[in-house]
């Protein structure tokens, strides 16, 4: 058991979400009961993580995608309403973290996907140094995006304007981050991964020679919660456990 604000200290101390400009807050997002006892982890605030949550007992969430942005409509009703009802009836605090939660590195969704795919950074890129950079070894953007597939489960998008060239240099930031592709050529990519693609970046990978992989926003992102919660919970004391929704996206 610890107390919330101990909790959410240890997330802030090695989060350090102040070093970030970000979309929304950072932090407790919603107040629940002051003795946590079970953490449960999360890529979204989703109501089905909530309630999946609730089934499970846990007295606080970790998630990277939390309930309020810059620029949303303010308003608690419909959906937002039933995801705050089920949190402040059964007094669950939540705890969510963006970019802080993408860019640690050793914790984060970024450096986690880098683990998972094998490859380790050693240098970072693109709007406050998210993005990471590191040595690969894959004979084509074929044998990489097949890599990709085997260990995120999932269908990946492939775009590439150098079929037989081989990847020496491999970029990744998770989630949405499409509009870092002409940093990672910047840094010397061969190829960059992300979770989305638009459609820009078609032409740029087939005019650049560089591969272009869409790995899936949640399926690129679903490393980092678990990582970081799990951490903690290992040193504070309170049980842990992570819950996949599943998020085609």
């Amino acid at each position: 058991m610890i107390q919330r604000q101990d909790l959410l200290s240890h997330f802030d101390a090695l989060l350090q979400p102040e070093r970030f400009k970000d979309y929304g807050p950072n932090g407790l997002q919603v107040e629940g009961k002051a003795e946590i006892r079970h953490i449960v982890s999360g890529v979204t605030a989703s109501r089905a993580l909530i309630e999946a949550a609730i089934a499970d007992q846990a007295d606080a969430i970790f998630v990277h995608h939390g309930l309020f942005w810059k620029g949303m409509d303010g308003r608690i009703t419909g959906w937002m309403k039933e995801r705050i009802r089920l949190l402040l009836a059964h007094d669950i605090n939540l705890f969510a973290y963006h970019l802080p939660l993408d860019a640690h590195p050793e914790l984060g969704n970024n450096a986690q996907l880098g683990a998972k795919l094998g490859v380790q950074w050693d240098s970072t890129f693109g709007e406050q140094a998210l993005g990471m950079v590191g040595d690969a070894s894959f004979a084509s953007p074929a044998a990489l995006a097949d890599h990709v597939q085997q260990v995120l489960g999932r269908a990946v998008t492939c775009v590439s304007g150098a079929q037989d060239k081989p990847i020496r240099r491999l970029a990744w930031c998770t989630g949405g981050a499409q509009g870092f592709f002409e940093s990672a050529l910047a840094a010397g990519a061969d190829a960059y991964i992300t979770g989305e693609i638009s459609e820009p970046q078609a032409h740029l990978a087939r005019e650049t020679g560089t591969t272009f992989i869409a790995a899936g926003h949640h399926a690129t992102e679903r490393y980092g919660a678990p990582a970081v919660a799990a951490h903690v919970a290992q040193q504070l004391g309170p049980s842990h456990r992570f819950i996949e929704i599943d998020n085609p996206a």
